[in-house]
């Protein structure tokens, strides 16, 4: 049988790929993730903190050693070019997390070294690919979703210095400077108790509803359906994008690498059928005999 001439060598970045692609080291990672969050959630209760705050510390720098670890696996599985690594925004993002755990809990810096164990809980977004596409599309949705916010901000204006012209004698409570009308308007635009400023106005001007029923036409539904629009345009662009990646041809590295796996097992193959040849020649020789 010949033999192809694909290298045997089992590197340490191939051990630490394999290692970094498996199931069980994602699965891992996030159990641990879900721990710190448990932990951090602890320190919450004071009567939790006083009894076992030696435990949750031990916790905490066993989960933080386990991360550091984890990174150097990845960054290790990219041989001779680490930088590569660091290619990939989720990579940084978990890196920078690391870094910003090292800060010491104590003196000036507890506190936000506290808010820095909360953010690890933010790691469950780059380990689930779901919520990595839902994330890439809300940043993808960002400069539409600005064009958006600007013509909303400009609707917002115009009613905020009509509002103060007609309703701020009537109702100074709500009206009776532009920035008081534009959180107003605010709190218009989220239903909240939004019918006790119409209906005060109402009382000296009838036909005020107008006013506020184009505005939550305006403000609410055409504008938040807007946002609603872009974002879904964009999941769907985001998906079509993952479907083009996942149907791209594979790289030299893969061809290799399932060149490598097809030569092992057939080199397997090959010594099971040397051993059971070798079986049967016996059993023929005993037979024989």
């Amino acid at each position: 049988m010949s033999e192809l001439s694909v290298p045997q060598k089992n590197t340490l970045a191939e051990t630490c790929r394999r290692l970094a692609e498996a199931p069980l080291f994602s699965q891992v990672i996030i159990g641990l993730i879900l721990i710190n969050a448990v932990a951090v959630g602890m320190e919450t209760s004071s009567w939790i903190l006083e009894r076992y705050s030696g435990l949750l510390y031990g916790v905490n720098q066993l989960i933080l050693v386990a991360f550091m670890v984890e990174a150097l696996v990845k960054i290790a599985a990219h041989g001779s070019r680490p930088w590569r690594y660091f290619a990939n925004g989720w990579n940084c993002f978990d890196f920078s997390i690391i870094v910003l755990s090292l800060i010491p809990a104590a003196g000036p810096m507890a506190t936000l070294a506290r808010l820095v164990r909360v953010l690890r809980v933010l790691r469950l977004v780059s380990a689930f690919p779901e919520l990595r596409l839902l994330v890439d599309t809300l940043l993808r949705s960002l400069p539409s979703m600005f064009h958006i916010s600007l013509l909303m901000g400009i609707i917002f204006y115009i009613y905020a210095v009509a509002g103060y012209f007609l309703f701020h004698e009537i109702d100074p409570t709500h009206w009776r400077s532009l920035p008081i009308a534009l959180l107003s308007l605010f709190r218009i635009v989220t239903f909240e108790d939004w019918t006790d400023i119409m209906y005060t106005a109402m009382e000296t001007m009838p036909y005020a509803w107008l006013y506020f029923i184009s505005f939550v036409v305006m403000g609410a539904f055409v504008m938040i359906n807007l946002f609603i629009g872009v974002v879904l345009n964009n999941l769907e662009e985001a998906k079509l994008r993952r479907l083009d990646e996942l149907s791209m041809p594979p790289s030299q590295t893969e061809i290799l690498r399932e060149l490598r796996a097809t030569q092992e097992s057939l080199a397997r193959l090959q010594k099971r059928l040397g051993n059971e040849l070798e079986l049967s020649d016996g059993n023929e020789k005993g037979t024989r005999s």
